[in-house]
Formats: C-alpha cells, structure tokens, sequence
C-alpha cells in the first residue's frame, strides 16, 4: 500500500509539474503574440527606411521633427533599440531622437559592395539632408562611437556636441596593442570562440529566440530581440547572421589580418574601425563631447588613462566620466546614471550654444 502511494504521489507531482509547465508556456505563447503586435505597431509610428547611396536604411524616430535632433550609433551585434529604453525621457527634453541601425543589424542589409564606418557617417549626412537637419547631438556605444567619431571626422559643421560610450574616444586597438603577438593571439582566439558561441545560437521560431535571449519581462529587450533575429541558410533563427565576416570576426585568421594588417585586409569595414585615429581626428576638438567610461576588473577596454589625456587636452570641452565595476554594457547596467549624465551633459551643449 505504502509503495502504491508513493507511486502515486509521483504521478500527481509530475502532472502537476506538467500542468505548470504548460500553463507557463502558454503564458507566454500569448504575452509573445501580444508583444509582437505591440512590435509592429511600433515600427509603423517609430520605424522608418531611407534610401542612402549605400544601403536601404532603416531608423528609428522619437519626438517631434522640429526638437533639438539627436542621432545614436547602436554597437556591433546591436541595433536601434538599444536606445529604446532612453528616447521618451530625451522627447520629454525637447529633443528629436534618431537611432539608426548600420549594415547587417537590425533591418538594415549588409551592402554589395565594400563599406567602412565612413560609408556609415555617409549614410546619416544622407539622412540629415533629407530632414533638413543641419546640426545635431551625436552618440553612439562601443563601435557605433566610432561611427559617430568618423562623422565628426567627415562633416564637423553637423556636429553640436558628442556623446561616446566606451568606443570612439580612443583608438579600438589600444589595449590589445599593449599586448604581446602572442598574447594577443590568445586572447583574440578566446574571444573569437566566444563569439561563434554566441552567434551559434539557432531556434526554431522567433518565440524560442526571445524567450532563450531575453524572456518576456521586459518590452525593450523583446523589441530588441525581434530586430535582431533573423533566419539564417539553414531556416534558423540567428542573431545578425553575416556580420562577423562583414568585420572581419568570422576566424582567427581572418581577425589577425585585420588587426595587423588593416591596409591589405579586404574586410574594410573591420579595418576601419581598427585604423580609426581619434587622438588625430579630435586634435583641434571645438564641441562639447561626454566621455562614458566604464571599468571594471576584467576590463577589456582599459583606456582610463588615455581618455583622461584626451580630457585633459580639452578642458572646456571635454567631460570625463567614469563608472567604477562595470562591464562594456554600461547603459544596460546603469540606465538611471546612464540617462542623468546624458541630460546632464546636453543642458551643458545648449549652454554653449546660447554662448
């Protein structure tokens, strides 16, 4: 009888974790089709393509035409809604916010032919002139402040002042440079598995995507989620397929090319962001540029000491800001600091423009 009960016990407690399971599944089967509706609405206020000499451009706008405009670069294997979480709170500013979305992310498309961060820069002037947008409040993190860098490189007269987030302010290859060849090669290697790691992530549907990335708790992240994914050769759903080759990640080889040999290299996207100079380009910096520098122990972009230089050299112009223990996603760690420096900074930028 005992042994009877006990078998039962385990019935009933499995049909019930099952139960529980589905009704879950369920759940979010529903909150998805939902939040996938919310998406394409979204998109049809807030999304929107351009035609550049480059590329079908797809953005993303916030506010009124006639604010104080504002254009975010998003980083590598992001998009423009990285910067979904901060855009109402800059509407609210008075500013219009533009957050584009460059080759191979989001629902931009990778070019035919060569491009490099400048052919980026390009595809925004485009996109100013069309808005009749003659100056703006550039941004970007990680490799889209180089973007933002290589525009103020090409069109400074656009530029009002520039926000970079832990990319653009120094040159990329500075602390790998530190390192010895082998060193170096390690490392890279290390972190060239991680990243086919990463991008080997498949699913079935775009459900299991969000769900096995971000959940279903936070409505930015299933926005981001959805921009992101898209389906590969094999039917799966993939995070931003093709773009390690567009920069030049896709082998070891490949990357050491890049690095070491930017001039031969044909990946000119990736070389690019290697030979990109900003302690030449900002030599006669004359905007205000917010400098958001995380450091944390494991830090693989350790430039504290070189951004201080750079700060140093401009001191009415150049805002230093470090944020202690945190990693390179500094704005999804620190959102609230993240968005008070920010606004912080832009009343300064209007400041010197009422000047």
């Amino acid at each position: 009888m005992t042994k009877k009960l006990a078998l039962l016990a385990i019935f009933l407690a499995s049909t019930f974790l099952l139960d529980a399971q589905t009704q879950q599944l369920n759940e979010d089967s529903l909150l998805f089709i939902k939040t996938k509706a919310e998406f394409v609405k979204y998109e049809q206020v807030h999304g929107h393509y351009i035609q550049t000499n480059n590329v079908k451009m797809h953005y993303l706008s916030w506010g009124k035409p006639t604010g104080k405009p504002l254009v975010w670069v998003h980083g590598t294997y992001s998009n423009s809604y990285e910067f979904f979480g901060f855009a109402d709170s800059l509407v609210k500013q008075g500013y219009y916010v533009i957050a584009i979305d460059y080759y191979g992310h989001g629902f931009t498309p990778i070019p035919y032919k060569e491009v490099s961060l400048y052919s980026v820069a390009d595809d925004i002037k485009f996109l100013l002139d069309k808005l009749k947008i003659k100056k703006a409040i550039f941004g970007g993190w990680s490799r889209g402040g180089c973007v933002a860098t290589a525009f103020y490189d090409e069109y400074p007269d656009y530029v009002l002042g520039l926000i970079l987030e832990d990319g653009g302010s120094v040159a990329a290859a500075t602390t790998d440079n530190k390192l010895s060849i082998d060193s170096f090669t390690v490392k890279s290697k290390k972190n060239i598995d991680e990243l086919k790691k990463y991008l080997g992530q498949e699913f079935e549907s775009e459900f299991d995507a969000v769900k096995g990335t971000c959940g279903f708790k936070n409505i930015g992240d299933i926005f981001w989620a959805l921009s992101a994914f898209k389906i590969n050769l094999a039917g799966k759903y993939v995070i931003s397929p093709q773009v390690a080759e567009l920069i030049g990640m896709s082998g070891l080889d490949e990357y050491l090319t890049v690095f070491y040999r930017p001039f031969v290299s044909n990946k000119l996207f990736g070389s690019s962001y290697i030979t990109l100079s900003p302690q030449i380009i900002y030599r006669n910096l004359n905007v205000p540029m917010l400098i958001l520098d995380p450091i944390s122990e494991n830090d693989e972009y350790k430039v504290e000491e070189e951004n201080a230089k750079l700060q140093k050299s401009h001191p009415n112009f150049v805002v230093h800001r470090i944020y202690k223990n945190t990693s390179h996603s500094l704005k999804s760690e620190r959102p609230d600091e993240f968005l008070k420096d920010i606004i912080l900074f832009l009343s300064k930028v209007e400041k010197a423009m009422a000047k």
